[in-house]
């Protein structure tokens, strides 16, 4: 079974609670829009074994930072709470995918305003595909191709239906 991590970045906008998705890339999701987005995440990785241990897996929780580094480009710092302090990272739990892909998420608030580099524009990590099928030839395609902030509901209708899941965790809290 694959495990995914990432976080759900959110900010405080005009109309309420944003949150950041990532349009997926790729030539199956070009033309699509509808479930065709997902939160910044990617499979958790297996460690190499030390000199004294067996392989291990990556935690889940670092994995969510380095995934969400890697497909923006960044990784997005936290708001600032009344102390100064940065605000901690709140677990939303685990979906899964129609595929039975496992992905557990954090919450992280970004700070209001804050966006990317290049917003909309994510410096985002790529996959390599033969293309067109059977062609022989391979191509690079972003994770993310694109990325843009909405309201929780917009979100709710864009994303993959499992983690529709996650944004209504990061609603209730």
């Amino acid at each position: 079974m694959i495990e995914a991590a990432g976080l759900v970045l959110w900010r405080r906008g005009p109309a309420g609670v944003e949150v950041l998705v990532g349009h997926m890339g790729g030539p199956f999701w070009a033309r699509k829009d509808a479930r065709a987005w997902t939160i910044p995440k990617g499979e958790v990785e297996t460690l190499p074994a030390d000199d004294d241990g067996p392989e291990r897996t990556e935690a889940l929780y670092d994995a969510a930072l380095r995934e969400t580094a890697e497909e923006l480009g960044v990784l997005p710092p936290s708001a600032v709470g009344p102390d100064g302090a940065a605000e901690p990272d709140v677990p939303l739990g685990t979906v899964r995918n129609k595929s039975g892909k496992r992905v557990t998420a954090w919450a992280r608030r970004v700070p209001d305003g804050w966006d990317l580099p290049d917003p909309g524009h994510p410096a985002s990590n790529t996959f390599t595909l033969e293309w067109p099928p059977r062609s022989g030839r391979t191509q690079e395609f972003p994770e993310l191709d694109r990325t843009r902030w909405c309201p929780l509901d917009e979100a709710r209708a864009l994303v993959v239906a499992a983690q529709e899941g996650l944004l209504t965790r990061l609603e209730a809290r």
